[in-house]
């Protein structure tokens, strides 16, 4: 008698949910941002990076409908930047990040929003903001 185990056959995988990362690198806009008078008056640059984790089961079919699009979430940023000024960096990143959980495919998202032209010394200054979706 044998202490082998006996060979099974290999099952292939069946497919499951599927993870996408969609990304935005070093998208360069003018925004008008900022809490100094200065920048009340003057738009600056402003370098914005987006990282999205979207999940989704559905077939895509070659399809732009099936895919939550880098298109859109930078048509979207360029809405918000159209809509006036605004104060903090912070809260340009909590609104590209609400605009990201729009689609409910998204999962996590990190935003890094970056202001280029404010000290000599340094590249940029700003800030990044990493959420998940909220699992009820």
């Amino acid at each position: 008698m044998s202490d082998a185990t006996p060979l099974r056959p290999l099952h292939a995988a069946s497919p499951g949910r599927v993870s996408r990362r969609v990304f935005i690198r070093d998208l360069v806009l003018e925004a008008r941002i900022g809490i100094h008078s200065h920048e009340h008056n003057h738009s600056q640059r402003v370098r914005i990076n987006v990282n999205l984790l979207v999940g989704d089961d559905a077939p895509l079919g070659d399809y732009i409908r099936h895919v939550v699009s880098y298109e859109t979430i930078v048509d979207g940023i360029r809405a918000l930047l159209a809509d006036g000024h605004i104060n903090l960096v912070e809260t340009l990143a909590d609104r590209i990040v609400d605009r990201c959980f729009a689609d409910s495919r998204t999962e996590h998202v990190r935003v890094r929003v970056e202001k280029l032209d404010i000290y000599e010394e340094a590249e940029s200054v700003g800030v990044e903001v990493e959420q998940s979706r909220s699992i009820a």
